[in-house]
């Protein structure tokens, strides 16, 4: 097995959540927001879509651009179906923005986003007096009936930003105060990037409330580098026999950290440098390097912070012949594939020994000699841990549709490429 060396310096695309954000929350606004470095990505180009056949001026999206705001209830009644392809961000985030507005929409998506559930946004908003209506299950087709929402205090039971976002975003919209408690805090880029338009929104541990405003200021962003992307990166530094890594402009909010967090914890040289604050977000540059790195268990409480990176911690483990057991993280049946189910399948179709938990997985320090196909079923966050593993390994894992990166990052083959060659 070849052992891997690393060189190069990646500045990975603009973070995805907060691409998603910029876009609504910049057609909210009253006046021009002055948006660079947004991810060109299929799920953001799903919400400018979306927002688009709601009256929302949205230009192409380049790196840099000015969305021309509305205001708060200046969106007008869509005369098609609002199209949100696999996003499951865009779905659920205007969602909550439609239901504040007095007319009807009707989200549809892919087969993949079809099957994901909705019901955890439609209890709260429909609490708040909008309906909707679903023709099979809880997935899509959804259709929205909005109007004048009230005041909620809401307790997800969960940990889940996307939901936290529709109901800030319906109280926003509707101006009226809404307060949520999660049982374990989720990202917060969405009361980040309100307080920094203007917005009173406070944070009291699991717990956050937004208090009415009239009009939302527009904003003057510089997206951050997505830590969920660079994430990748830091793996394979990591796992190399030699050279180092340099990630630039990587967004390391706290509740977005999880990954570089256990990293170290398991072993890894992980050195951030140049830290400042910008749009609200802490952003600084991470370097990497070979790492002895050891077993590790995750427990629900680590999972929110990490959640879209448990496929690649598997992959971590298994190229590393180290033991990792990951509890509490049931949410990941429902993304864009079942992970647990696709992670364990493939990485047991390469030879690696893993096994599923209800809510996790495992996997067993043994074979490294790893080889085979695999099939990320669409799932660009397992194709690219899998690229992962295979460069780690010796380059002998083949994935199926490596094009599904383009959800998230679409130059992602290319980087791979250049820092490994």
């Amino acid at each position: 097995m070849a052992a891997l060396r690393v060189s190069g310096t990646v500045r990975v695309p603009g973070d995805k959540s907060i691409s998603h954000r910029a876009l609504i929350l910049g057609a909210l606004a009253d006046g021009d927001s002055r948006i660079r470095g947004i991810l060109d990505s299929e799920d953001v180009q799903s919400t400018a879509a979306v927002l688009r056949t709601l009256g929302a001026e949205i230009p192409a999206i380049a790196e840099a651009m000015v969305v021309n705001g509305v205001g708060l209830r200046g969106l007008r009644p869509p005369a098609r179906s609002l199209q949100c392809g696999n996003s499951g961000t865009t779905t659920r985030l205007m969602a909550g923005v439609a239901a504040a507005h007095t007319f009807t929409s009707r989200f549809e998506g892919d087969a993949s986003l079809s099957r994901r559930p909705m019901k955890r946004i439609a209890e709260p908003l429909s609490y708040m007096g909008a309906r909707l209506e679903f023709e099979k299950g809880d997935g899509l087709p959804m259709t929205v009936h909005g109007g004048d929402l009230r005041s909620i205090d809401w307790d997800t039971r969960a940990a889940s930003a996307q939901v936290k976002s529709a109901i800030l975003l319906a109280g926003l919209v509707s101006g009226v105060e809404v307060r949520v408690t999660e049982k374990t805090r989720s990202r917060d880029h969405t009361e980040r990037m309100l307080r920094a338009m203007g917005v009173d929104v406070e944070n009291d541990g699991n717990q956050v409330c937004l208090r009415p405003r009239r009009h939302l200021n527009a904003i003057d962003l510089q997206v951050p580098a997505d830590p969920s992307s660079a994430a990748f990166f830091v793996a394979l530094g990591s796992l190399a026999a030699s050279g180092d890594l340099t990630l630039t402009d990587v967004c390391l909010n706290p509740t977005r950290s999880g990954f570089f967090d256990v990293m170290k914890e398991m072993g890894a040289g992980i050195e951030a440098a140049s830290v400042t604050t910008r749009g609200g977000e802490e952003v600084g540059t991470l370097r990497v390097g070979p790492s002895a790195l050891q077993s590790m268990t995750i427990s629900e409480r680590d999972v929110p912070a990490l959640i879209d990176e448990l496929p690649l911690l598997a992959c971590v483990a298994a190229a590393a012949g180290v033991a990792l057991e990951v509890r509490g993280a049931g949410e990941l049946r429902v993304k864009e594939s079942d992970r647990i189910a696709t992670v364990v399948a493939n990485l047991r179709a390469v030879g690696a020994d893993a096994h599923e938990l209800p809510d996790g997985l495992r996997v067993t320090p043994g074979n490294r000699d790893l080889s085979g196909t695999v099939d990320p079923r669409g799932d660009h966050r397992i194709a690219m841990a899998f690229a992962v593993l295979s460069a780690a390994t010796g380059n002998r894992i083949v994935v199926r549709n490596p094009e599904c990166v383009a959800v998230s990052y679409p130059h992602f083959w290319e980087d791979l490429q250049r820092v490994t060659a």
